[in-house]
Formats: C-alpha cells, structure tokens, sequence
C-alpha cells in the first residue's frame, strides 16, 4: 500500500514549463534526491502535466532539508522552480503579497514617474531600494517628492494604460480562497493601485502607502507612518490574529528588501522573480514559471486549481 504524502517529514515539487517533459523533470527530481539524501521516499507524483506547465513532486524523510534545497537548485538551475518543505500544514490558510513586480508586472512609481519625465531616474532609486541599498522609508518620500504637481488624472491613466496582472495571479487568489484561505495584498506602494488591483486579482483585503494631493495634483508628500518592510511584517502577525491563525498557516511572497521580514516569518516564504537577497531568505523562489507555481508548492494538482485568465 502507498503511504501518504504526510508520512514523510518533507516533500520536494519541482515545476517547470511544458516544454520539459513530465518523465525528464520526474527522473532528474528522483535522481537528484537520492545524491542528496539517503532517507526513505516515496515514489515520484504528477501534479501537473497536461496544460502549461510540467510539475512532479517526491516526499521523503530528509535529514538535512536545505542540503536537499541547495542540490536541488543545482540540478534544476535555469529549468524548472523548486521548493522544499514541510509536508505538515502544506495549504496556507492567509496568502499575503507584495503588488509590485509581484502581483502586476510593473513598479507602479516607475510608470507614474514616467508621466512626469523621470522614469529613469526614479527607476534607478527603486531598483537600489529593492535591493536593499537603500532605506526604504527615506527613498520612497524621496521618489515622490519628486512627482509634486504631477495631475491627478495621470494616476488613473497610469492604472489603465500600463498596470497588468502577472500571469497566474487570478488563478492562485482564486484556488486559495476556494480552499479556505484569506487574501491579502501588502504594499509600499499606493492605496490609489492597491484598491484597485487587489479587487481585479480577488484579493480580499489589502494594506498600502496615501500618496497626498491638494485635489488637482500630487503634493509631492506621502502619508506617515510609511508601510514598509517592518508594517508589511506587522500586517501579516495583525491578519493571522485576526483569523486565528499563526503564521506558520500564512504563505507570504514578495520581490523586494522590504518584503523580507514577512516571507522569513511565514510559514511559507516565496521569493518571486526577486532580488538575490530576498531569494537568499526565501523557503523556495519562482524564476521561470509564474504565480501558478505557488500552488502546486502547496500540493494542489491541475484538477484542484481555479483557473482564471
């Protein structure tokens, strides 16, 4: 008789897109573990091979779960996503994300700087914040600042001309709700964006910066106290009480330094197209698929997913 997924201490899920076939990932993901860990295994299992992407997963008993992470993302480098984790409490019941270059495939500063004729300026500072070069708090009153007088029409013409979901971002807020759980966007970004994506995604609460105006145009000045790396932490802890969840029943995921403190204190952190240093911290990153990916990491299989375009 087979033994369940959850008898086994950790599972190994391997997500690729459909051009690599589902027996390749599955041998070189079977391959892979047994160099890097002697421990008992159960047999490679097919969560997805029939549409867009390519995703097995292998449980087993490991002793040293990063050693199998590590090896792992050597075999799989440039091919497929990878996660290692926990086969206990694998369905998150509070999904908090960041919106920019996470949730949408822009910075939304960058583009409404891009209005004002300094997007590569402004850009430049977003990206060394991203990175963690910079505070965050003092770099974004620095970024705005320089947008004072910029038109309020401008912020709904950015919104409708250039903001764009990221593939798989309905699906995954649609799938997790369906289970049960909670959906949250947390941003550094603007309450004006946040209030509307997080209502095109599905999210069902979201937390974000007030961009301030004197009724016609930007003011250059931004509501105190600034969300950043540590309120997005803060927003995570508040949720889960009021849930009654703990974090370890939360999956956070972000691109940027300000996202850190949340995915290293979820019960799943997932570092999206991110930044070395947040990749570093993460328990798993997504590089080559997309959102979709932070479902099957979870154990869902093609049939459980809420599909949306």
């Amino acid at each position: 008789m087979d033994r369940k997924t959850t008898d086994f201490s950790h599972v190994a899920v391997v997500v690729a897109r459909a051009d690599k076939s589902l027996q390749q990932i599955g041998d070189r993901l079977e391959k892979a573990l047994a160099a890097a860990d002697q421990g008992e295994k159960a047999p490679v299992r097919m969560l997805s091979g029939e549409g867009e992407f390519t995703a097995v997963e292998q449980a087993g008993n490991f002793a040293d779960a990063q050693k199998v992470r590590d090896a792992l993302e050597v075999a799989f480098k440039g091919d497929a996503d990878i996660c290692v984790s926990s086969t206990k409490e694998r369905r998150k019941k509070l999904l908090i994300c960041d919106m920019d270059s996470t949730i949408i495939q822009q910075e939304c500063l960058d583009e409404l700087a891009d209005f004002a004729g300094l997007k590569a300026e402004i850009s430049a500072i977003t990206e060394r914040a991203m990175r963690g070069e910079l505070e965050f708090e003092g770099a974004l009153r620095e970024r705005v600042g320089k947008l004072a007088g910029l038109d309020l029409s401008k912020l709904d013409q950015c919104y409708r001309e250039r903001i764009t979901l990221m593939p798989g971002a309905k699906t995954l807020v649609a799938t997790m709700k369906a289970d049960g759980a909670h959906a949250m966007l947390v941003s550094g970004g603007f309450t004006y964006f946040t209030s509307r994506i997080g209502e095109a995604a599905g999210f069902d609460t979201h937390r974000g910066n007030t961009l301030l105006d004197d009724g016609n145009a930007l003011t250059g000045n931004v509501a105190e106290p600034i969300l950043g790396r540590e309120a997005k932490l803060a927003a995570l802890n508040e949720q889960a009480a009021a849930l009654d969840l703990s974090v370890s029943d939360a999956l956070a995921m972000g691109d940027g330094a300000n996202d850190l403190a949340m995915i290293e204190a979820a019960g799943l952190g997932i570092a999206y197209r991110a930044k070395p240093v947040v990749a570093a911290a993460s328990d798993c990153s997504i590089a080559v698929t997309d959102l979709t990916a932070a479902l099957y990491f979870q154990g869902y299989t093609d049939s459980e997913i809420v599909w949306k375009h």
